[in-house]
């Protein structure tokens, strides 16, 4: 994996992890349970650690909530961040249940005096917070004062928060700005990065469901990543949130920041694929999930994208007229009949991860 310069951030703690400072880009997901509902939560929470997740916020609508985040708090296997809107006052009662972590959003949550209260409470309790904006929130009056300019109200807001923090002596600090608006949460996200050197959480918010939502992400969050910006990210998607796990590995191994699982390449077919590439890709993907190694694997339709474009491949298959080979590093290994070439191919690859992966689903 080649080496990537990163903005230089501040290190904040998030219970046994550290956000910024040089680390690693983190990977985040939120649940979609009923907080209220603890083993549901859990659950859930599991699936994400599973699929490499590596903080997950869960929202805390009322105090009714907080017994279940308590209970949520002491079995996670992930830090919790707790996610407050509206009322400080679960803010407090999160940091008594333990969590690793605060997200405040300064568009509702109240004047200073209450942001003050939050500030001296984490300190007390030796957690971190982040400071989030989204464009959504923003104040009716900021947003006048600066004639309307989404980043400019943006990052007028993110200040007056940080100001109000670290008068009260906290400054440990993660920052998000997000929009739905890609070039928006990038220039905000640009310019705080050029002015300050608190962590970012990057995300693009309400980025919506399917396709579109993983081109909004992939395209803010990538631009930004490539700048040397983020340091914590979420792929926000309306469904699944393990989902959006998988989605921001896939983000972090293209731009080699990060390496988990396979990177699996395929052709887009033409005239002279000879498979039903589309179900063999499907079928490879679903026999790899659960791998951690970073293989490289190659789905070819024709000998032309087989073992010649795709000869950096550890494992590949490609299709014949009437039969198909399996390559590893543009060597052909074996040549099948073509109704034999995923279980050949299936099997090749548990030969490959033998004693290096317990991950392969044959």
């Amino acid at each position: 994996m080649e080496k990537r310069n990163r903005r230089p951030t501040r290190r904040v703690r998030a219970g046994p992890l550290f956000i910024g400072g040089g680390g690693p880009v983190l990977v985040q997901s939120m649940t979609n349970t009923d907080t209220h509902d603890h083993e549901a939560t859990l659950k859930q929470i599991h699936a994400l650690a599973a699929a490499g997740c590596e903080l997950v916020r869960v929202a805390v609508p009322d105090q009714q909530a907080l017994p279940a985040l308590q209970k949520i708090v002491d079995a996670s296997p992930l830090p919790v961040i707790a996610d407050i809107q509206f009322d400080y006052r679960l803010a407090l009662g999160a940091l008594e249940a333990g969590v690793a972590k605060l997200r405040i959003n300064p568009g509702n949550i109240g004047g200073a005096q209450r942001v003050k209260e939050i500030a001296r409470a984490a300190t007390a309790y030796g957690v971190a917070i982040r400071v989030g904006v989204n464009a959504g929130s923003l104040s009716r009056k900021l947003l006048a004062e600066k004639e309307g300019d989404i980043v400019r109200t943006m990052l007028a807001a993110m200040e007056e928060q940080l100001r109000l923090l670290l008068d009260e002596g906290f400054a440990e600090i993660v920052v998000s700005l997000k929009s739905s608006a890609v070039t928006e949460t990038i220039a905000a996200c640009r310019e705080f990065a050029a002015r300050w050197d608190f962590p970012q959480h990057l995300g693009i918010t309400e980025a919506g469901a399917g396709y579109r939502g993983l081109i909004k992400s992939s395209v803010g969050l990538g631009v930004l990543l490539e700048e040397g910006i983020g340091d914590t990210i979420r792929v926000s998607l309306t469904g699944d949130p393990v989902q959006e796990v998988t989605a921001a590995y896939e983000i972090l191994k293209a731009l080699s920041l990060r390496e988990r699982g396979p990177v699996i390449v395929s052709c887009p077919t033409c005239a002279r694929c000879n498979l039903e590439l589309e179900e063999l890709v499907a079928a490879v993907e679903k026999a790899t999930a659960g791998l951690s190694s970073p293989l490289h694997l190659a789905v070819m339709g024709c000998m032309v994208n087989g073992p010649g474009e795709a000869s950096r491949a550890d494992l590949g298959l490609a299709g014949g007229k009437n039969e198909g080979v399996i390559f590893r590093r543009g060597k052909i290994i074996r040549r099948v009949r073509k109704e034999e070439l995923l279980p050949a191919f299936l099997e090749e690859l548990e030969r490959l991860t033998a004693g290096k992966d317990n991950g392969f689903m044959s």
